[in-house]
């Protein structure tokens, strides 16, 4: 069993994150989360057919080239259907999420929460900004008009910019978990060593994208950035205000992590529009959710609201910003 030592908090402070290797299983802890996906991506793929969005269904192709094939057809509309949340804007009571029984689980696993516990305490929520990245070989992509989106390379960012300002003051923690290994050739994750010693630094409207997303300029980013490179099971703990990114995948294979955040119960998310769960509670052992069932209906009713009423935006700075220019 894998725990983390005083040691391993003192490089998370001192750095602005921690890789624990080996700390899920791939086979026990990260199979049945493969096995959910496969069912996830033959009803994605059925709806995408009957909505017309794809013709092909590529069922001859193992999972791992079908994801990408219909990442491709879709351009990119299938990761709407993976992600273990609801998008920022153009929500109805049709837009897909993924919020099964697996994901819940991995979510609740007790060795991640035992890790999670070290760094915020034993009162944990569930904080609702969480995504899986299954991220398809680049050239894959090239014909796409989302080539610039999180399925490709992931910009410069600090994950204390993509929520509220409610949130600055919340002990937000970063969980990234590889369900598949992670490389330099496949794009695993960047980092910027002690960057979290800067606070929270300026995002800009980033241009070569066709949609709203904020990076943060090269020149705040400093000369010392570093690959982090993982098995399937490492989790890498993020301070909320460390600078990271990831690079492109050139591989012929897709790059499989999932994106996780906790913070102690009772402080904001800055995400208020969608639900989150306690995950672990020491003092009130009654308050923890641990129905998956539960969890999805109120994702379901957070859509069918923000159907009604939108959800503000977390946008933090505005785009015409004079220190972007």
């Amino acid at each position: 069993m894998v725990e983390i030592t005083r040691e391993n908090l003192t490089q998370f402070n001192n750095e602005g994150f921690f890789v624990a290797k080996g700390l899920l299983d791939p086979e026990i802890d990260l199979g049945p989360i493969k096995a959910e996906y496969k069912e996830v991506l033959d009803n994605a793929v059925s709806d995408l057919q009957a909505r017309g969005i794809i013709k092909n269904n590529y069922m001859e192709l193992p999972f791992e080239k079908r994801i990408f094939r219909v990442i491709e057809e879709s351009n990119g509309e299938l990761n709407k259907y993976l992600d273990i949340t609801l998008p920022q804007k153009d929500i109805n009571s049709q837009t897909p999420m993924h919020c099964g029984p697996a994901v819940f689980n991995l979510i609740r696993n007790s060795k991640l929460l035992d890790a999670v516990e070290q760094f915020i305490g034993s009162e944990i929520y569930s904080n609702p900004t969480q995504h899986v990245r299954i991220k398809p070989p680049a050239h894959y992509l090239a014909g796409t008009t989302r080539v610039l989106s999180e399925i490709d390379t992931t910009v410069w960012h600090q994950d204390a910019g993509t929520g509220t300002s409610d949130a600055d003051h919340t002990n937000t923690l970063t969980v990234w978990i590889s369900v598949t290994g992670a490389s330099i050739e496949n794009g695993c994750l960047m980092v910027a060593p002690k960057s979290h010693r800067k606070g929270l630094a300026l995002h800009c409207h980033d241009k070569r994208a066709n949609y709203s997303r904020q990076s943060i300029p090269e020149r705040l980013i400093g000369e010392d950035r570093e690959p982090i490179e993982t098995n399937p099971g490492d989790v890498i703990f993020l301070s909320k205000y460390t600078m990271h990114s990831s690079l492109p995948n050139l591989s012929e294979n897709i790059r499989w992590s999932l994106d996780l955040r906790y913070n102690p119960i009772g402080q904001p998310t800055g995400r208020a529009w969608f639900p989150g769960f306690i995950a672990r509670s020491k003092s009130k052992p009654d308050s923890e959710m641990n129905d998956p069932s539960i969890w999805k209906m109120s994702w379901g009713r957070a859509r069918e609201k923000l159907t009604r009423t939108p959800p503000s935006s977390f946008q933090r700075w505005s785009e015409d910003d004079p220190n972007c220019a």
